[in-house]
């Protein structure tokens, strides 16, 4: 039996965790058949994935106006003052809590203009003024800009085309 490379290892799992984000409900049959690799191995590959954290995790895509949501993206700049370990801990668990009827998306920390990123839903704009006042009021001084912005269409969302992208001509 041939030894696999090390090279080859990391292109066949870049394969694989493409396939995954274009759908992970696919069954490993259809994943094998279409990589030509054997069942086996895309399930050894996604179980080690799972064990070292290569995956987070799996999640369906849901149309937000059939529960009556709207998403949102809050942009905050840091100021000068430092953000201490329990002010970092405490906006990490605001993202796992649902304030407000918002439930945070996604949470990023990022380079360029502003420092995080936050995607979230909320059933409307007040909702979404609110959280970013809690945000704000939460951490006194860490912040000294904010931008608050309504996603009209998602386009695409996890690398995956929205079927009603046809409201987008609606906006143009």
């Amino acid at each position: 039996m041939a030894k696999t490379s090390k090279k080859q290892m990391d292109k066949d799992e870049k394969k694989i965790l493409v396939e995954l984000e274009r759908n992970s409900k696919e069954s490993l049959d259809v994943m094998a058949r279409r990589l030509k690799f054997s069942r086996q191995k895309i399930w050894r590959f996604i179980r080690n994935l799972d064990r070292t954290k290569g995956i987070w995790g799996y999640t369906a895509i849901v149309d937000n106006e059939r529960r009556s949501l709207i998403s949102y993206t809050l942009m905050l700049k840091r100021s000068v003052k430092p953000m201490d370990e329990k002010a970092l801990d405490a906006l990490a668990s605001q993202a796992r809590q649902d304030t407000l009827g918002v439930t945070i998306e996604s949470l990023s920390f990022v380079h360029g203009e502003y420092d995080w990123i936050v995607s979230f839903t909320a059933p409307d704009i007040m909702m979404a003024k609110r959280f970013c006042e809690t945000i704000l009021a939460t951490f006194p001084g860490v912040f000294e800009r904010v931008s608050l912005m309504e996603t009209l269409v998602a386009v695409r969302k996890h690398h995956v085309a929205n079927p009603n992208v046809k409201k987008l001509k609606e906006y143009l």
